[in-house]
């Protein structure tokens, strides 16, 4: 954990110092490491930055630091997955606009033996109390992400949780945490989007999903001048409208489709 914290640390030096470049014209996006994981970050920003208004420099870390770079006014504007968090961010004034607009969901991987045997449990957090009573190992990203809230909330549903040699804590992003996940033969919660993007190269398969618990909506929030004043508000919700708009809606609703053969994510909002 401490590692994590100082590695947090220097992301937000880094990413707060880009502030100085040119303010007008940089947005800084503070996500989550599932949008960018998967590749859908890329392709929105290759279009949102063709005509060569803005140039978007995001960075991609847990929900919970995407959060911090913008209680310190690091952030423009927030594309996080943490709705409690969320809604406590926007009450506390550091927040604006927060909109709902996509999802996707949650699936429990575990190894092909399934030493827990968990397949076939359709509520999560049966699966959970499962990977408990046959003392298997579960990853968990321990980074105080969206993903690590959901997991923390199915195992207070589980009313257990797994203790010492049995719950490894990777504090890493989703990517770093399913690899080793992989590599123990572990069971581990992960947004289906990453895992997808993420098959061919790990040993896990789903063991457990449906369940409307792990429903996955992201958000975004825009991080308001009056409290920061530092803060590219015009970028900001330049970057705010194209991913609410028509053209970003036809983006997301054909990402993967083509190459993992199923959509990756869902859009909810009634775009303009």
């Amino acid at each position: 954990m401490k590692k994590n914290l100082i590695l947090a640390a220097a992301a937000f030096l880094a990413f707060g110092c880009q502030q100085k470049q040119a303010p007008q014209s940089i947005v800084r996006l503070a996500t989550t490491t599932s949008v960018r994981d998967t590749g859908l970050l890329d392709v929105l920003n290759e279009t949102f930055q063709k005509d060569g208004r803005y140039t978007l420099q995001a960075i991609a870390v847990g929900s919970g630091q995407a959060m911090q770079l913008g209680r310190t006014g690091e952030a423009d504007i927030l594309w996080v997955h943490s709705p409690d968090d969320e809604k406590k961010f926007v009450e506390e004034g550091f927040g604006t606009d927060r909109i709902t607009f996509l999802h996707n969901d949650f699936v429990l991987l575990g190894p092909a033996a399934d030493p827990a045997k968990v397949k076939g449990a359709t509520k999560a957090a049966e699966a959970f109390r499962k990977i408990v009573s046959a003392k298997a190992l579960f990853v968990s990203r321990a980074d105080q992400s969206g993903t690590h809230k959901k997991e923390l909330k199915v195992w207070d549903a589980a009313k257990v949780k797994p203790a010492g040699e049995f719950y490894l804590e990777a504090g890493q992003g989703m990517a770093g945490t399913l690899s080793v996940a992989s590599e123990k033969k572990a069971y581990v919660l992960a947004d289906r989007s990453t895992y997808l993007s993420m098959k061919k190269n790990i040993e896990l398969e789903i063991v457990s999903e449906g369940d409307e618990a792990l429903i996955n909506r992201y958000s975004l929030i825009l991080i308001p001048a009056a409290k920061f004043p530092k803060v590219n508000s015009a970028g900001a919700k330049a970057y705010y409208d194209f991913v609410l708009s028509k053209r970003a809606k036809e983006i997301i609703e054909g990402f993967g489709v083509e190459k993992y053969g199923q959509q990756l994510f869902f859009y909810d909002y009634a775009a303009k």
